[in-house]
């Protein structure tokens, strides 16, 4: 399973999202797309698990979620 399969199913099983976009943009990053590996994305999400949390606390939702791929390769996720 790729990377943005795992990251999508992972983002959906924990915050149950009403928006998920994301997108790889490894390609633009030199070095970083090496053998089509999957480092580099941008994530658009809106979730009802934010309600009331500052952006800093949705991120740490949302990195939380993603932790493991951030010790198996992910090396940035912008987030909006």
């Amino acid at each position: 399973m790729s990377r943005y399969q795992r990251i999508t199913d992972k983002l959906t099983a924990a915050l149950q999202p009403t928006v998920l976009e994301l997108r790889d943009i490894s390609h633009t990053h030199a070095g970083h797309d090496a053998a089509g590996i999957e480092t580099h994305f941008t994530l658009k999400v809106a979730s009802p698990h934010f309600a009331g949390l500052t952006r800093v606390q949705q991120h740490q939702l949302v990195n939380a979620a993603l932790a493991d791929e951030y010790e198996n390769g992910l090396h940035a996720l912008a987030i909006t």
